[in-house]
C-alpha cells in the first residue's frame, strides 16, 4: 500500500516539475510527512531530485535531507552552492550533520564546515572527536536544560524560547551551574505543577545516563531495559554534554543486527544497501571468508583420505557421510545462533557457561537419541528393505551411534565457542554457522570412522 502511494506521489511531483508549478509542488511537499517526501526523492532521477530539493523551504529541506540514503545526500550536498550547503548543515541536528560529514571526502567536509555558522561548526567538531560507535558519536547536543531554582512558569518560558531548536522536549534535564546532571523533569509532569513550584523540588533525581565512551550496543540495551525515548550523555565528571534519542537507537539496532547476520553468514559487513553495493565490493566481502573456510575444510578431506581402506572395505559407509556432516553442522548452528542472539540481547555471559553447557547437553542427548532411533528404522526398513542396500545391523549401529555423539559434540561446540569468543574480546557472531560447520564436519568424521573401526573391525 505504501509503495503504491509513493509511486502515485512520484508521478504527481514529476507532473508538477514538468509543468513548472513550483508553488503547488512546495505546498504539496509541506503537507506530506518528511519520510514520504524522502521516499519520493529516492525514486527520482538525480537531476529531478536536486531540482525538487532546491524548491523546499530550509526547515523542510533539512528534515528531508536527514532521511535520505547516503548516496543521495552526497549527491545533493556536493551539487549545492556553498551558501546552500551551509544552510542545510546549519538546519540539521548536530548528530545528523556529524554522521553526514563522517562519510564525506575531506575536501567536501572542509568546504561545508567553512560555510556553517560557528555554533554549528563547534557542535559538529565536538561530535566528530568521539570514537566511532560510541555514545558520544551518535548523541546530539541540542537538548532542553533547566536550572533547579527555576519555577514552573520560568521553565515554560525557557521551553517556548529554546524548545524549537531541541531534538525533543518530552524530557527536560536539570543541570547545576557547572552543567552537572542533577535530575530530569517530564513535560507531562511539569504541566501539572503550579506556576510557582520550584523545579528542584519536583524533579526526578534517580537519573539513568551513559558516558560518552559507552558502546552503542550498550546504549541500545539501556533503551530496551527502561523503555526510554531519550537518554542523557555525560562526561567523566557527570557533566551533561548531549542526549541520544530513540530514532538513533532504532538505526543502531538495525545496523548491529545486519552486521551480526552478515558475520554469521561469513560475509564482511558493509554499510551500503545490497542494491547499491558494487560487484567488486560484494566479492571482496565474501571471498576472503570462503577462501579461509575452503582451506580449513582441507582437514576434513585429510580425515577421509586417511580412512580410505576402511571405506573400501565397507563402501556403503561413504553414502552416509553427507547426512552425518549436515546433521552435525545444522545441530551446531542451531545452538550457536541461539547463544549468539542471547549474547547480543545481554541475556548470556561467561558466567552462564556452565548452565548453557548443562542445558545443551540434555537437549543434545534427547535430539540425538530421537534422530538415531528414527534413522535406525529408516536404514532397516527403507534403505535395506526397499532399496536393498547392503546394510547390516552393525553398519546401522555405526551410523546411529555416530549420529548421537555428533549431535552431542556439535551442540557442545556451538554453545561454547560464541561465549568464549565474547570473553576473549572477539565478536561472537563470527563463531556462527560456517566455522561451527567446518569444525563439526571434522569431528563427525573422526567419530564415524572410530565407531566403524571398533564395531566393524576395520
Amino acid at each position: 500500500m505504501n509503495e503504491e502511494k509513493d509511486h502515485k506521489d512520484l508521478e504527481e511531483f514529476r507532473d508538477l516539475l514538468r509543468n513548472k508549478r513550483y508553488s503547488d509542488l512546495r505546498e504539496k511537499a509541506a503537507e506530506m510527512n518528511e519520510p514520504d517526501v524522502a521516499a519520493v526523492l529516492e525514486m527520482m532521477e538525480d537531476e529531478d531530485m536536486l531540482k525538487m530539493f532546491r524548491l523546499f523551504p530550509k526547515g523542510l529541506a533539512a528534515d528531508v535531507f536527514s532521511l535520505l540514503e547516503q548516496d543521495s545526500q552526497q549527491y545533493i550536498i556536493t551539487s549545492l552552492s556553498d551558501k546552500e550547503a551551509g544552510s542545510i548543515i546549519d538546519n540539521l541536528y548536530a548528530d545528523d550533520a556529524a554522521d553526514l560529514l563522517e562519510e564525506m571526502p575531506a575536501n567536501v567536509v572542509k568546504r561545508l564546515l567553512a560555510n556553517a555558522n560557528p555554533e554549528t561548526r563547534k557542535d559538529i567538531n565536538h561530535l566528530l572527536r568521539y570514537p566511532e560507535e560510541s555514545a558520544g558519536s551518535i548523541m546530539t547536543t541540542e537538548f532542553m536544560d533547566l536550572k533547579e531554582d527555576m519555577t514552573a512558569a520560568q521553565a515554560f518560558a525557557r521551553i517556548r524560547q529554546k524548545g524549537v531548536d531541541s531534538e525533543t522536549v518530552n524530557v527536560l534535564y536539570v543541570l547545576s551551574s557547572k552543567r552537572v546532571l542533577l535530575g530530569t523533569v517530564g513535560l507531562r509532569h511539569l504541566i501539572m505543577m503550579p506556576e510557582d513550584a520550584r523545579v528542584g523540588d519536583f524533579m526526578h533525581e534517580e537519573v539513568v545516563s551513559c558516558t560518552t565512551s559507552e558502546d552503542q550496543e550498550t546504549v541500545a540495551q539501556i533503551f530496551k531495559k527502561y523503555d526510554f525515548t531519550a537518554l542523557p550523555v555525560v562526561d567523566n565528571e557527570n557533566r551533561m554534554v548531549g542526549i541520544i534519542t530513540v530514532d538513533d537507537v532504532i538505526d543502531i539496532m538495525e545496523e548491529e543486527a545486519t552486521e551480526d547476520i552478515e558475520k554469521m553468514a561469513a560475509i564482511t559487513p558493509s554499510e551500503k544497501p545490497y542494491l547499491k553495493t558494487g560487484i567488486l565490493d560484494t566479492v571482496k566481502a565474501r571471498l576472503p571468508w570462503l577462501l579461509l573456510l575452503m582451506v580449513s575444510a582441507t582437514f576434513t578431506g585429510q580425515i577421509i583420505s586417511s580412512f580410505e581402506s576402511a571405506l573400501a572395505a565397507v563402501t556403503i559407509l561413504t553414502a552416509y557421510i553427507p547426512m552425518l556432516m549436515d546433521t552435525g553442522g545444522n545441530a551446531g548452528s542451531q545452538a550457536s545462533v541461539t547463544i549468539i542472539r542471547g549474547i547480543s540481547l545481554d541475556e548470556i555471559s561467561i558466567h552462564n557457561l556452565k548452565a548453557v553447557i548443562w542445558k545443551e547437553m540434555r537437549v543434545a542427548l534427547a535430539i540425538g537419541v530421537t534422530l538415531a532411533a528414527c534413522n535406525f528404522a529408516k536404514l532397516m526398513l527403507i534403505d535395506r528393505g526397499l532399496f536393498h542396500n547392503p546394510i547390516t545391523v552393525y553398519v546401522a549401529l555405526v551410523i546411529c551411534l555416530t549420529l548421537v555423539v555428533t549431535v552431542f559434540a556439535a551442540k557442545l561446540v556451538g554453545c561454547t565457542l560464541p561465549i568464549i569468543a565474547k570473553q576473549l574480546g572477539f565478536d561472537p557472531a563470527v563463531m556462527a554457522s560456517p566455522f561451527i560447520t567446518t569444525i563439526v564436519d571434522a569431528i563427525s568424521l573422526l567419530i564415524y570412522f572410530r565407531f566403524a573401526t571398533i564395531l566393524l573391525g576395520l
